[in-house]
């Protein structure tokens, strides 16, 4: 996103990465949990989310699927010597919370890697913080594309952090991808775009808008919403005015649900579209009973349909925690997993133990991580960019998200 991404299917997980500790409610994971490995060292992968306020369905399932793969590891005994647990800090979706958290695990020596955040928004306040002390950072969400190649990333790709790892694929490819499913697929042609002036919104109505010209398509109005308000009901009346066959909203769900919800009010009954930002169980409680028919993408596809995650929804499940694992939660326990990858090799090239000089190193390793995964074959390119593009989009049916096609863009 998530600022925020159609995947190779792989049909083997991890080196047995998925098998369960005896472990608890989400609670236990805010300090984290050790196997009792008696002297060794202890390694903490942060993980910063929106714990509360709109966006914590998704926060909390990537913390959860975090502290997962942290107890995973430990069962496994996986790194010898080393027991991980982690730290989870709330950012409420607010790059100054962000900030605040990236500088607290920075300073945290036995941080030796972060997953998250959810916001790209919120990404941007945390990189220089984390690149500074080569503390490496993996997104399950971020989709922003400067995240990773800059700001002028469209005509020149240069990689501005070397800290800087996803999970997720960019809203270089999510934006292009709804719009060729929305031109050739739902044969819309007419299309009205709004965005919430966030990073992540206004990124990928942008990649949408380009893609959807380029097909053919006619933008028949814009605007762009305070994602503060809740009357949208002057926007609402724009649409039904302009005559379009689909709204694309770039933004997320707290604000996409009423947005629907207030369009069909208005008189335009039309489908809303929008990223991996709207597609959560929320949006359809917000939008209401018309919200069907409604489209969001996702990065990858659909967890409970991956041979490569079967393992990971039941040990979720068996493990008690109070809330779903959300769109991303796949991509956090990958994310948390690769960090726990580059520390098996710098341990295991330091003759068993962790070197003084631990983040530098893991910072290095993550370039070369390349396993099975939850969601497919995880590895990054010269990016830090996930090497695995897949994407899906999703209807609303039955008051649920309905996978309805998958696939990779196709440029």
């Amino acid at each position: 996103m998530r600022q925020g991404s159609l995947i190779a299917i792989t049909a083997a997980l991890a080196a047995g990465a998925l098998t369960l500790t005896a472990c608890g409610s989400r609670d236990s994971g805010d300090k984290g949990s050790d196997s009792g490995k008696g002297d060794g060292s202890t390694v903490v992968i942060g993980v910063d989310a929106p714990l509360t306020g709109d966006l914590s369905a998704m926060g909390l399932g990537i913390k959860n699927s975090a502290d997962l793969a942290t107890k995973n590891a430990n069962k496994q005994n996986l790194v010898k010597g080393v027991t991980f647990k982690i730290e989870a800090l709330d950012d409420q979706a607010q790059p100054s919370a962000g900030q605040q958290n990236a500088s607290k695990l920075v300073s945290e020596q036995n941080v030796l890697g972060v997953v998250g955040p959810l916001n790209s928004s919120v990404a941007e306040s945390m990189q220089k913080v984390f690149d500074d002390a080569k503390l490496a950072q993996v997104s399950p969400a971020n989709t922003g594309p400067a995240l990773s190649q800059g700001p002028d990333w469209q005509t020149k790709k240069v990689r501005p952090y070397k800290a800087y790892f996803r999970t997720a694929t960019t809203d270089a490819i999510q934006g292009p991808f709804a719009a060729q499913y929305v031109y050739n697929t739902a044969k819309k042609k007419k299309v009205f775009v709004i965005d919430d002036k966030k990073t992540y919104g206004s990124g990928l109505a942008a990649t949408f808008t380009a893609e959807f010209k380029k097909l053919g398509g006619k933008v028949v109005g814009t605007e762009h919403i305070n994602p503060d308000a809740k009357d949208f009901s002057a926007v609402a009346t724009k649409v039904k005015n302009s005559g379009a066959q689909i709204v694309y909203y770039g933004g997320e769900y707290p604000q996409a649900g009423p947005l629907s919800k207030q369009i069909k009010a208005a008189g335009a009954k039309i489908p809303l579209i929008g990223g991996d930002g709207i597609k959560d169980d929320t949006f359809m409680k917000l939008a209401g009973a018309e919200s069907t028919g409604d489209l969001a993408t996702s990065v990858g596809a659909p967890v409970e349909d991956l041979p490569s995650a079967k393992q990971y929804v039941q040990d979720y499940k068996s493990a008690g925690y109070k809330e779903e694992y959300s769109a991303y939660g796949g991509y956090a326990y990958d994310s948390a997993w690769a960090v726990i990858e580059a520390v098996k090799k710098v341990v295991d090239d330091n003759g068993g133990k962790l070197p003084s000089d631990a983040r530098a190193k893991v910072t290095a390793a993550m370039q070369g991580v390349s396993f099975d995964g939850v969601t497919g074959k995880v590895a990054f390119d010269e990016f830090g960019d996930a090497t695995n593009k897949q994407l899906t989009v999703y209807a609303v049916k039955n008051g649920a998200w309905t996978p309805v096609k998958s696939g990779t863009y196709t440029g």
